[in-house]
């Protein structure tokens, strides 16, 4: 009887995980980074929740990265086509046009989003939902960012926001929006909450 070979065929080489990704893009530039490693699933569910999954108009994530929160999104049964991805990251942007065909990918500074999605948005959008590292910001910064996002969202669409922060990322006492939050996430590395801003 022949001996039989041990010798498997090569397999073509794994690109690198999106861990390596996230942590070699946070070497690079710390502070652009929310996290050093992708959103953990349960709470990427956490914020896709958030998103009505009926509704029509654009959906905007900002910071999407390698796509952690993109994915549970679209397992929430958003459509890829309602998806505006705006991310910083020129590596991360070819990923994220690799994996969400459907989606529109936009390069782009979300901290200047009026400008950035000035001749992308033809409606208002049903939701915003953020991966930025808000709590590193100054919260001018921040207040910036919630009021360039409200005039992206139909009236009541929500402004979707997890932190590590025990703090909210933005004041609870914005005049006229109104908060919510998640119980606090122990699945995700490190626990997270999710906070829900809305203006009517």
């Amino acid at each position: 009887m022949p001996l039989q070979s041990s010798a498997r065929p090569l397999k073509k080489p794994l690109r690198l995980d999106d861990e390596v990704r996230f942590i070699r893009s946070w070497i690079d530039k710390p502070l652009h980074m929310g996290a050093v490693m992708p959103s953990g699933k349960a709470l990427a569910r956490t914020m896709a929740q958030y998103v009505d999954p009926k509704g029509t108009g654009p959906v905007i994530e900002l910071g999407p990265g390698t796509g952690a929160i993109t994915t549970a999104l679209v397992a929430h049964g958003i459509d890829q086509k309602r998806l505006v991805l705006v991310e910083f990251n020129p590596t991360f942007c070819a990923l994220l046009r690799e994996r969400y065909p459907q989606a529109t990918v936009v390069q782009g500074d979300a901290y200047t989003l009026r400008d950035t999605l000035w001749d992308v948005l033809k409606e208002p959008a049903s939701a915003v939902v953020s991966g930025l590292p808000l709590v590193t910001k100054p919260m001018l910064t921040r207040l910036k960012l919630i009021r360039d996002a409200f005039a992206a969202l139909a009236p009541n669409a929500p402004f979707v926001q997890f932190t590590y922060s025990v703090a909210p990322p933005i004041p609870k006492s914005l005049p006229g929006v109104s908060t919510e939050a998640s119980e606090r996430i122990w699945m995700n590395l490190p626990p997270a909450r999710v906070w829900v801003y809305r203006k009517g």
